[in-house]
This record gives structure tokens, sequence and C-alpha cells, in this order.
């Protein structure tokens, strides 16, 4: 009888070590090392293509590679089609991450019960029924989707032999196992075997594969970090479980941007694409209101109207508080410096809170023109005329600086009914004859001056 070969991984980073200690080396933390079988055997997970067997790759010149443009996948779904950046490359491996119950299941449920290709669902942590159940309450049954429950890879290759799928989905990557590694499912060696035996498969087949992935405490894709090196894209499904809206982010894509978005609208009947999502990030009120004002954004190509508001009151304490919800806090204090030194507004002794509305979080320096519209607005208590709006990024000497794709920005504020939008006057603006008024300012108390006389 063969000796079970063990060794220790840390959980949190996956460093192997010879034996056990109290703190990783990698990650300096503590108690996260554990013992694992990593006995081997020699075996191919994935049987490949009799015409790959045995042949060696040559290296090729690079002007002898073909460069035709690679026929993306069509989803169906135009949010996670401008996330992955126009569909699901063949051959690829995604990764999708989010808090438990968020709704990562059933995106890929919803859109796997709506795709034209065979899609293959396996499922280690629900029952063929259970997923039946949700499949009847998100839309009516597909002749091309196959749900299969089973968490041994071995298996699952030898279904995806017979059934021949052309798309297959992975709940979750977690729940695999291997015969190769005798270790527990979900453990540090389990998950980087599986993975790669799908890329393997991936890889040999041009079969995309979207894997879900449980995250940790921390916000984290649980697993080792080498985990997202391994795969092609990895996309991050967030938001409050309590609010009714979903976002969906791009964390790493080898085959488009990182910075496109898509939003989605939670309901009892599935998830419903968001196609105008400035219209849920705008409240509708009745009467005007101060320290509201609204700011052009950017998240990749896509222009969003988004909402600033904010309160500054009297510092009830000695030390005056300063908050922000997805606001950068820094950026900020930047700010009211900048108030309180070029344009002379006392607010070194007031509380100022800052709120971006529709949970989401904005770094585009173009939003700084309305964060400074709202604190001013909340300062005097006047609201900011309805149908204003603010693009442009505020320098340390009080200035206005020009931002990019200023015309994107100026087209969706008047798309949206806008009649005016203050932009900084050393902005190259190609647009003309709109049908929204440009407002053209060059210092914060040029700003002020049209806003409050």
């Amino acid at each position: 009888m063969s000796k079970v070969k063990t060794s220790f991984f840390c959980q949190n980073c996956g460093t192997q070590y010879s034996k056990w200690q109290g703190q990783c080396n990698a990650c300096k933390e503590w108690n996260t090392i554990a013992e694992e079988i990593i006995q081997k055997q020699e075996k191919v997970a994935w049987k490949s293509e009799p015409s790959s067997a045995g042949k060696a790759p040559r290296p090729l010149k690079i002007t002898e590679i073909d460069s035709a443009q690679e026929i993306r996948m069509d989803t169906t779904d135009s949010e996670l089609n401008r996330v992955l950046g126009g569909g699901i490359v063949p051959g690829s491996l995604t990764l999708l991450g989010g808090e438990p119950g968020i709704g990562k299941s059933t995106l890929l449920l919803q859109i796997s019960l709506k795709l034209p290709y065979k899609t293959l669902y396996v499922s280690g942590e629900e029952s063929q029924k259970q997923i039946k159940m949700r499949a009847e309450r998100i839309t009516p049954s597909s002749e091309n989707c196959y749900i299969l429950t089973e968490t041994k890879t071995q298996n699952i290759f030898k279904q995806i032999e017979a059934i021949q799928p052309e798309i297959v989905i992975i709940d979750s990557i977690q729940t695999l196992h291997t015969d190769y590694i005798e270790s527990t499912a979900g453990s540090i060696s389990q998950i980087r075997e599986t993975t790669a035996e799908l890329i393997k498969f991936a890889k040999e087949t041009n079969i995309p594969v979207i894997l879900i992935g449980h995250i940790t405490k921390d916000g984290n894709i649980a697993g080792p970090k080498i985990l997202e090196h391994m795969v092609d894209t990895v996309l991050q499904f967030e938001g409050d479980r309590n609010h009714v809206y979903r976002i969906l982010r791009s964390l790493k894509n080898r085959f488009g941007s990182t910075a496109e978005l898509g939003i989605y609208e939670m309901l009892g009947s599935g998830l419903r694409e968001v196609s105008n999502p400035s219209e849920i990030l705008i409240s509708h009120k009745d009467e005007e209101m101060s320290g509201t004002a609204i700011a052009t954004t950017m998240e990749g190509m896509r222009p969003l109207m988004i909402e600033i508001q904010s309160l500054v009151s009297t510092a009830v304490y000695g030390t005056p508080q300063r908050s922000t919800t997805g606001y950068n806090a820094k950026r900020l204090n930047m700010i009211l410096a900048v108030l309180e030194k070029r344009a002379g507004f006392r607010l070194g002794a007031k509380d100022v809170f800052l709120n971006v509305t529709g949970g989401i979080s904005v770094d585009d320096p173009a939003i700084d023109l309305a964060v400074v519209a709202a604190i001013l607005s909340s300062n005097e208590d006047i609201p900011v005329t309805k149908g204003f709006c603010f693009a442009g990024e505020v320098g340390l000497s009080g200035e206005i600086r020009p931002v990019n794709r200023v015309d994107q920005r100026i087209q969706e504020a008047e798309k949206l009914g806008f009649n005016t939008i203050f932009v900084s006057k050393y902005n190259k603006i190609a647009l003309k004859n709109t049908g929204i008024k440009i407002e053209l300012v060059a210092k914060i108390e040029d700003v002020a001056s049209i806003l409050f006389g």
C-alpha cells in the first residue's frame, strides 16, 4: 500500500508548505494553513482530440498567425454582452463571483434558458427539481438547456462527451472535486486542479466555460488567488440584497474593457436588463430640494447621469465629520479645502455628508463639479435650478479642468431632458446646434455666482 502524500496549504492565498506553521509568509495571515492530501495519479482528466494527441505545438512568426476576428457567441443579454466586450469568446473561461443570494445562479440560469446554443448547466448545490422550479418562474422551458447535478469532474466530462454542448456552466467551482486529488471539495488543491482540468477542456474543444465562484467574508473570491489568474474573465455581481438593483462589473477581461458596467433589476420573474440606468439613478421629486446636483459620468463607453446628495450642517462635536458613500473620502476633503482656500466658503467647522444615489461607487473626476454644487447648495440652503447638470474636474487652484468624452456627456444630458450643462471652458466641444445650453466656466467662483447669484 502506497504512502499517502500530504502537504500544507494556506487557505487564504494558496501558498504551499512542507510543514505546519502559525503564520503564512506570503499573505501574513494567521491560522490559515491546513493539511491536504495531494496524492496524484498519472491520468489525463480530459481526453484530448485524436488529431491533437502527440503533436507538440511549433512556434510561429507573429506575421503567420491568423488575426481574423474571433466570432463571439451572443448571450441574448445586452448588459452581459457589453460587460464581456461583445459576447462570449469560444474556448474562454469566465468566473462570476458575488455575495450569497445576490443572484449569480439566477443570472446564469436565465441566460442558459435563453441561449440559442446547446447549453449544459452543471449544479453541485441544487437538485434538478429545484432548478426546474426556478426555471419555470424565470421563463418558459427551453429545448437547448440540459441540467446536470454532479460534482465529480470525471463524470461531468463523460456527460459532455455524450451531450456535446456548445456552452458549459458550472455552479459552483467550490463544489467540484476530482479523483486525482484526495482532499475535500472546496480546498485549495481541489479548486486549482478542477479549474486546470476545465481550462484544458475549454482550450482543446473551443467550448466556453462559465464558473460561479463563492466569495469570502472579505469580499474576495474563495480559493487561491491563482484562480483569478488562470481564467480569462472575472466578473463581479454586486448590490445590496435589500435593493432591487444589481451591478455587474468586469474585474479582468482578456478580450475586452474592464471599465464596462451592466445593471439589472431583480424581479419575481428573474433579472431584468436596465437599458437606461440614468432613470433609476436620478430620483424624481415633486419639489426642489437643496443639496442635490446631477453629474454626468462615464462607465466604459456608457454615459450615466447620477445624483449627488450633500448635507452640510453645523458640527455638534468639536471635530467636524466628513462622511461619504460611493465617493472617495480623501477627494471630498481636497474639494472642501479648495472651497475654503480659493472660494472663501467657511466649511471648516461644519459636518459634510455626501452620497451617490443608487448604491454605486464612482471614481470619475468629472463629478467633482456636481459635488461642489451639491455642497454649496446645502450650505446656502438654495436648491440647484431644475434642469442643470455638471461635468468638470476641480483642480487644487480652484480651476475647472476639462474632462474626456464631453460630447457624449452633453448628448446624454440632452436626451434626458436637461436644459443646461456646466463644463470647463477649456474643453474642446465638437457638437454644433445642440438643444441644450452649454455653460462654460473656468473657476469655482463662476459656478457659485451663476447658481446662487
